[in-house]
Formats: C-alpha cells, sequence, structure tokens
C-alpha cells in the first residue's frame, strides 16, 4: 500500500450498451491519434477500476469525460451520478459540453445543476498533421468558442484542457482574461515530440501557462507522448512540469483506461511515483491528492490527512 492518499485526477468509465461513444465503436484503425483502441472498446466497470488501483491507497477518484456522443453528454453525467450513488465512485465529475454551441448557456446550466459535476472538458486538440487533429479545426480561435469559455466563471466550472502545445500561447492570453475559471492541462500538455521543434514548443507553451495563477497540471497520458514510451523518455518531460507548475499545481492521474493501450496501470503509476519520489512528504501529498481536492472541490477531508502505516515491499512508495 502506498505511503500517502492518492485521487486519482483522470480516470474514465463506460457502458458501451448505455451510452454511445463514437470513437469506441468498429471499425478500428491504428492512424488516429490513439491508434487503435479496439482493446478498450467494451464496458469499463468501477470495479475493474478498484481492481487496476488496488495498490495505491486511492480514496477517490475524478471522471473526465469519454468521447460520448455529444446528444447523449447529459445522459453520460446522470448514469454517472447513478453510478457513483451506488459505488461511491466518482468523486468528482468533469461533463462535456461543446463551448461553441449556440445554446452552451441551456448546456452548462444543465450540467452544473447535477450534485457532482465540477467543471467541463471538450477536446480541442488541433494540429496541421490531420492524422493528430482531434477537431477539424481550431475551435479555441473562434469567437464563439471564447464566449462559451467565458461562461465557465458563471456556473462556477473549471475546465479540463486538452490542446497541443501549439495552441497555448493564443490560450494563455485567453485564460489570462478569465482568472476565476481554474484550468487543469491534461495528458501533460500533450508534447508531440515529431514536430521538428516539438519539445521547445512544449516547453515554451507551458511557460505561457504556468505562468498563470489559475492553472494547474496533470502528469498522466504517457501514451500520448510516445506510445512505446520509457521511463528515460517521460522522466525529464514530468521533472519539467512539476519545475513550471510547482508541486502546489501538479496533480497525478490514470488516464485508465486509455492509457493501458499502452502500458499496465501499475507501471503508468509507478513511473510517476518515482518521478515524484523525492519530494517532501507534503509536496507527494499535494500531488498526489490535495491539489484534486482542491481544485475539484472534492470534499474528502480527514481521508485524505490519515497517515498509512502499513507497508508491503511489494508495494508502491510515494
Amino acid at each position: 500500500m502506498a505511503d500517502v492518499p492518492f485521487v486519482d485526477a483522470h480516470i474514465h468509465l463506460w457502458d458501451v450498451q448505455r451510452i454511445r461513444y463514437p470513437w469506441l465503436t468498429p471499425p478500428f484503425a491504428d492512424d488516429g491519434p490513439n491508434g487503435s483502441v479496439a482493446a478498450i472498446a467494451r464496458d469499463f466497470t468501477v470495479a475493474e477500476y478498484r481492481a487496476q488501483a488496488a495498490r495505491w491507497n486511492m480514496v477517490g477518484a475524478v471522471h473526465v469525460e469519454a468521447g460520448a456522443d455529444p446528444a447523449q453528454a447529459l445522459d453520460e453525467t446522470r448514469w454517472l451520478e447513478a453510478v457513483a450513488d451506488a459505488e461511491q465512485l466518482p468523486t468528482a465529475i468533469v461533463a462535456f459540453a461543446a463551448l461553441d454551441d449556440p445554446q452552451v448557456e441551456q448546456v452548462l446550466a444543465a450540467q452544473a445543476a447535477q450534485p457532482r459535476v465540477r467543471g467541463i472538458r471538450q477536446i480541442v486538440n488541433w494540429h496541421s498533421d490531420a492524422r493528430r487533429s482531434y477537431q477539424p479545426r481550431d475551435l479555441t480561435r473562434s469567437a464563439a468558442w471564447q464566449a462559451g469559455f467565458a461562461m465557465l466563471k458563471r456556473h462556477r466550472l473549471s475546465f479540463d484542457l486538452q490542446c497541443y502545445p501549439g495552441q497555448m500561447p493564443a490560450l494563455a492570453a485567453l485564460i489570462a482574461r478569465h482568472a476565476e475559471v481554474p484550468v487543469i492541462i491534461n495528458h501533460l500538455g500533450m508534447p508531440v515530440l515529431a514536430d521538428p521543434h516539438g519539445r521547445e514548443e512544449w516547453r515554451a507553451g507551458l511557460r505561457a501557462l504556468a505562468a498563470l495563477p489559475n492553472t494547474a497540471i496533470k502528469l498522466s497520458g504517457l501514451g500520448f507522448v510516445a506510445r512505446d514510451w520509457t521511463d528515460a523518455l517521460v522522466r525529464p518531460l514530468l521533472a519539467e512540469a512539476i519545475d513550471l507548475f510547482g508541486p502546489a499545481r501538479c496533480l497525478i492521474a490514470s488516464d485508465t483506461p486509455t492509457d493501458t493501450l499502452f502500458a499496465p496501470f501499475d507501471r503508468c503509476l509507478g513511473v510517476l511515483a518515482d518521478a515524484t519520489a523525492a519530494f517532501s512528504r507534503d509536496e507527494r501529498r499535494a500531488m498526489w491528492g490535495r491539489n484534486a481536492e482542491r481544485l475539484y472541490r472534492l470534499g474528502l477531508g480527514a481521508r485524505l490527512d490519515i497517515a498509512v502505516e502499513t507497508r508491503s515491499t511489494s508495494c508502491p512508495t510515494l
């Protein structure tokens, strides 16, 4: 058992019979951003998640919208609320809303009315290479999308930002204008190391975002750095991200089951444990749980302050 409580800041659950997920629907191809997702195109339940996380002193988890058909976004949230009522997970929900939707005000109001909804995610990754893009154009440049982003404050919603580094400088200017909206960068900022200046662009983009006090970053999504990632590849990136944002603004997350396409759950969490091992106990408590507690308003309270005394040489130490 790990020695600090763990709040997983980014998980997905799905019931493919109840909700339609276009990206989990055949036919599958290997040339998209995730590669083939056939291996995870089945129900993923709380019981399966608990089994994966069994070695990590998990006390809570944040569910992030899982790419449901936009017409079923509210259905996904309501299903998750029912799951949480029965299973005590997820602890909080980051729901979907298309911020450029003409009806976005009503959509945000409906999502925010659900008890566990704390934020919104709309994946906005755009790249000049269409094989990398999740969107046909850079939505974040549109006046409609930016107006929708501004509405998040009214509903006390954070925003989970999944973008590419090339989009970050312009997004930093927008985020700076809306300092009351917490923005949590997904998956280490998704560096595109194959680009000619990919690492430098990622570093510059993160530096621009990290300069804003209302931003934080999830240490997750290592398979998006490279499907065949190694510790030697990702450890310097993790160190840079922590250095830029500081332990008070970094959140540990598994991105399961998506990231299990690339490596087992324990391997993903293991490299994050190694990357944070040299920090003080309070700093590790922050990265592994307290930051998620604060940003997503989880209400876990004393569960994050319990010191775990049990040790096992076969279990990870955070």
